[in-house]
């Protein structure tokens, strides 16, 4: 038996290409129908105020969508993808990463992160910790390429064939309990045994916020019925106070957890709010790295782990987060960021550490707009791919309009220290 890489000689990285991509599609009204509560929510002037969400609404009837792909190139023509991400993630990489990533092995994926992390001193966390996982991720879909494997074959195998999704609603309307019903049902009947809906309100929208905070759980109690899961995110925007009230008005319609219920710094709130709560409690998708995450399981702050692959350190460290958190017997299931990524890492996966995968319903339809074979599920659930990679293969017909940002040459020589 000839593997893929047999007779192959070592080649190196020669070339980093980040493309910025432009194109549009067809959406039926608003596409962005609603959004969260956020921590900026204190100060009344942000409190209504509709954030922008991967591109813009150009009429009644289109989204227009810009996003930016990095593609790392070896000298025999090897390519690996990775994106979309954003143009000040991307400045960090041609001007900080890419001087001491040419001319290495890209295979070396464990020897390139340690070099990047210790290249960006004042990198641990933000957008400079995202510009290491967006490599990395790269790195990995041109490892699977070049082995002709998907990625999940190369990290240890499947443990099953698919994995479970629940339905992330991000941007569909909380305000009004009939729409809420209306696509609780469509998404039940789509497949999906489990649903994330979003708070809108937090503490400084006062007891009216809060229960109509209460009567969305209720909404969605009653129209899914008593098995399905219901999952409840804070998206880090509330206080202690605050969340011990609602968990106590909503624990009657058992809540599979309750996420991200104050700022990731705080992690001595998490654990008072999860020594007084029946609810089990998730977060850290704004936290990086193992080190981080080591503290939140260390202070038996949550039940569950949501590193996101494209933020926390890329798939290398989220592999690591996640076996330090099955020593603690704790569930990892990653932030929805990048569907092509989460899902090699869910297959491998003990399927009781990560019984779910997220799918963010409408974020999909952006985030994996340019790929020629978009990671899409049926029936609820997501199904093993033989695609090699990532499966992040570009598709020019969706491609409007392009520009290659920060050429090689103009950023070579460019260290931020």
């Amino acid at each position: 038996m000839v593997l893929p890489h047999e007779g192959r000689e070592a080649v190196n990285i020669s070339r980093f290409r980040i493309r910025k991509l432009n194109g549009s599609m067809e959406t039926e009204g608003q596409f962005w129908e609603s959004r969260l509560a956020r921590p900026i929510d204190i100060y009344p002037e942000y409190r209504d105020a509709m954030p922008v969400w991967g591109g813009h609404q150009i009429a009644d009837d289109k989204f227009q969508i810009s996003a930016v792909f990095l593609e790392i190139e070896t000298e025999d023509g090897a390519v690996g993808i990775a994106g979309p991400t954003t143009e000040a993630v991307a400045y960090i990489i041609a001007s900080q990463l890419q001087p001491i990533l040419l001319g290495k092995d890209p295979l070396a994926t464990e020897l390139l992160w340690d070099q990047m992390h210790r290249e960006l001193v004042h990198g641990r966390q933000g957008e400079a910790m995202w510009a290491v996982s967006v490599v990395d991720c790269a790195l990995w879909d041109l490892k699977g390429r070049v082995f002709d494997v998907p990625v999940y074959r190369l990290i240890g195998g499947p443990t099953r064939d698919h994995v479970p999704l629940y339905a992330s609603m991000l941007g569909y309307s909380v305000e009004d309990s009939g729409l809420v019903k209306e696509r609780a049902v469509e998404a039940q009947r789509a497949g999906y045994r489990a649903q994330k809906w979003f708070f809108r309100y937090g503490p400084m929208s006062g007891p009216e916020g809060l229960r109509s905070n209460v009567e969305l759980v209720k909404t969605l109690r009653e129209t899914l019925g008593e098995d399905d899961a219901i999952m409840l995110d804070c998206w880090q925007s509330m206080d202690v106070p605050y969340v011990l009230a609602l968990a106590e008005r909503i624990a009657e319609y058992r809540p599979f957890w309750l996420e991200e219920c104050v700022m990731p710094d705080r992690i001595d709130s998490y654990r008072r709010i999860k020594d007084k709560i029946s609810i089990p409690l998730s977060g850290a998708e704004h936290e990086y790295t193992r080190w981080g995450f080591k503290r939140f399981v260390d202070a038996g702050a949550l039940d569950i782990l949501q590193p996101d692959i494209y933020w926390c350190g890329g798939l290398s460290e989220t592999l690591k987060i996640a076996s330090y958190a099955t020593i603690h017997d704790l569930i990892t299931i990653p932030h929805g960021g990048s569907t092509p990524a989460s899902l090699q890492f869910s297959l491998t996966q003990s399927p009781i550490h990560t019984p779910y995968q997220e799918y963010l319903v409408k974020w999909n339809m952006i985030l994996q707009h340019f790929l020629k074979y978009p990671t899409t599920p049926k029936d609820g659930v997501l199904s093993a791919s033989d695609k090699p990679g990532m499966n992040m293969t570009l598709d020019p017909d969706k491609i409007e309009s392009e520009e290659d940002m920060f050429a090689s040459d103009s950023l070579a020589n460019t260290r931020l220290h």
